[in-house]
């Protein structure tokens, strides 16, 4: 007689078609907020948070105490670590005596940052990052992009540093505040916001200049790697190039001193008369 195997389930995620815009997998190494800045906007956001190690025989004055302070209040857990251990799990990230452990947040998805403008009643201003794989220009970029009134950062999923303790760190807590997408093809996501009537502008030499450029209405802004700047392909896909006038002898901006410029030049246009 002959023997039949079992039928084995199909495996029905169909991964190839997934759109670019889709969330990608939580966050590595995001459970740990590392620093005072980082662990006081923690607090802040609502997140959940399970403890919060504080380094013993540290400075127990000034702003770590209110840290202790309003941990406690909200029932967290505050642990006397030695420094040794806080060293090790920061990772050599300067902790100023303080870390935390959160609850992992996950990427969210292109259409939950155009969600986030809807709801706030405004067009939409996103940020982009084409290669950018230093996570303290990543950090950087993060930061003045929330400080801009930005609805959400973009990053790819390859050729790009993710979301990691160095970039929370970096952004000094911003990361509690805006959402960030990872998607699987940059030129398909540009695609997709242009469709949605968003003007995407790719920050290069060789542009008009940001200072006769109108960010007021829909808006996202592509940023390029510390070394090659945006690829050209994706700077094709870009509705416009814009650049920041330059009057010294140094040809660039370093890629996250260039974003603070540009995006207070696109909250300008967005916030008139404040």
């Amino acid at each position: 007689m002959k023997e039949t195997k079992p039928l084995q389930k199909k495996n029905t995620r169909e991964r190839k078609n997934r759109p670019p815009f889709s969330p990608e997998a939580p966050r590595e190494a995001g459970d740990v907020i590392v620093g005072r800045n980082a662990v006081r906007e923690l607090l802040a956001s609502g997140r959940t948070i399970d403890k919060i190690l504080v380094q013993k025989s540290g400075d127990r004055s000034g702003s770590i105490l209110m840290l202790i302070r309003e941990a406690l209040e909200q029932k967290i857990p505050v642990v006397d670590t030695e420094k040794s251990k806080l060293d090790a799990l920061s990772g050599g990230i300067p902790h100023q005596g303080i870390l935390a452990f959160a609850a992992k947040t996950e990427y969210v998805s292109v259409e939950d940052l155009l969600e986030v403008a809807k709801e706030r009643g405004e067009a939409p201003f996103l940020v982009l990052c084409d290669g950018v794989t230093d996570p303290h220009n990543l950090g950087a970029i993060i930061r003045s992009a929330e400080c801009c009134g930005a609805h959400g950062v973009i990053i790819p999923k390859r050729r790009s540093v993710g979301v990691t303790a160095v970039v929370a760190k970096a952004s000094a807590g911003a990361l509690e505040h805006i959402k960030i997408a990872k998607v699987s093809n940059l030129n398909a996501t540009l695609e997709f916001l242009k469709e949605q009537g968003v003007w995407t502008y790719a920050a290069e030499a060789g542009g008009e200049s940001i200072y006769k450029t109108d960010f007021s209405g829909p808006c996202a802004i592509v940023l390029g790697s510390e070394g090659d700047g945006v690829s050209q392909l994706v700077k094709r896909n870009c509705d416009r190039v814009v650049s920041i006038p330059l009057y010294g002898k140094i040809n660039s901006f370093n890629v996250s001193a260039a974003a603070a410029i540009l995006l207070s030049e696109a909250a300008k246009a967005r916030h008139p008369g404040e």
